[in-house]
């Protein structure tokens, strides 16, 4: 029996695996945020360190009984950073193969049911990137969000939510009532007080607020269901970019949707994915109904040139939201 190793390295969270050849997870384990970006090098080596030593301790295999292992790792967006990622993996002890991938690589790997697909990522951030086994390519935008006129992950709908508000009280635009929401959220006198408290840095008006954007949609606010029907066409627009470097508009390919955002559900989607099908009629949904580690474990396998089928992808999703229940 083969044995495999997938970690999903994230903004806020760590996830690692142990499982066998067969998909039935071993071991999991939860640690601290991996991504470098909000941690540091240090921060990530300590978050890989301490998953790898639970899910060991958990599975009872040495190290040496890993046949491949599999890193998604936010924050992994440039050549440049592969030397210090390597050098951080390498203190494991690993002795198998290792594939690296951005972790919206691995989101694509646990849900794409075809070859070729596409990964769009709208979670606190947002992300696509893209992949061509035939051709060896892959596709991606830069995942540097409004800094890039990259659109729109929680953080994004709430900065852009902040503007709108501030068109109502500049009398630029109508009256939503996600100013009220949004007073109320930080503890605002008035609209006048949250304004220049956000532009001072007291009032935290953040990602956390943004399902209360699709509340406030649901509830009939115009300002607000345009909004969100806004990100979902941004996300389009990336997702477009993808596909126009990997050349899928007249082919048959997934597009993975992974995050949180799109537990909005319809607002969001139908949007998004009127706008991705007038490019790419072809093109399959596919919602990521398991965590993007199991794609982690599908990379490992890789390595070995084992192939991960719909049965051992079943099996890994599954014994891994056991896993995850305890």
């Amino acid at each position: 029996m083969r044995y495999f190793l997938g970690a999903d390295l994230g903004s806020t969270k760590t996830h690692m695996v142990i499982a066998d050849e067969n998909g039935r997870i071993l071991a999991f384990s939860r640690s601290g945020a991996g991504n470098y970006q909000s941690v540091g090098y240090d921060g990530m080596s300590r978050a890989i360190e301490e998953g790898l030593a639970q899910v060991i301790a958990q599975s009872q295999l040495p190290i040496s009984a890993l046949a491949g292992a599999g890193f998604g790792i936010a924050g992994y967006d440039w050549p440049s950073d592969e030397p210090q990622m390597t050098g951080i993996i390498a203190r494991l002890g690993l002795t198998c193969p290792i594939g690296m991938v951005n972790d919206a690589m691995a989101g694509l790997f646990a849900g794409a049911g075809a070859s070729r697909g596409v990964a769009l990522v709208s979670g606190t951030g947002c992300n696509c990137r893209g992949w061509d086994p035939e051709t060896h390519r892959e596709g991606r935008v830069t995942g540097y969000g409004y800094h890039m006129g990259e659109f729109a992950g929680a953080a994004e709908l709430v900065w852009r939510a902040m503007q709108l508000v501030t068109f109502e009280w500049t009398r630029r635009g109508p009256h939503t009532q996600l100013s009220t929401v949004f007073i109320d959220a930080v503890g605002a006198k008035d609209l006048g007080d949250l304004i220049e408290g956000y532009t001072k840095g007291y009032y935290n008006v953040g990602a956390y607020l943004a399902p209360r954007i699709f509340e406030v949609a649901r509830q009939g606010d115009q300002v607000a269901r345009d909004l969100i029907r806004w990100a979902g066409v941004e996300l389009a627009e990336m997702a477009k970019a993808v596909i126009r470097q990997l050349d899928f508009a007249d082919c048959d390919f997934d597009v993975v949707l992974a995050g949180s955002m799109f537990d909005g559900g319809p607002l969001l989607i139908e949007p998004m994915w009127e706008t991705i099908q007038a490019f790419a009629p072809r093109a399959r949904l596919v919602h990521l109904d398991a965590p993007p580690v199991v794609g982690a474990v599908v990379l490992a396998m890789t390595q070995v040139d084992l192939t991960a089928t719909p049965e051992i992808r079943r099996e890994l999703a599954a014994t891994l939201k056991q896993a995850l229940a305890v």
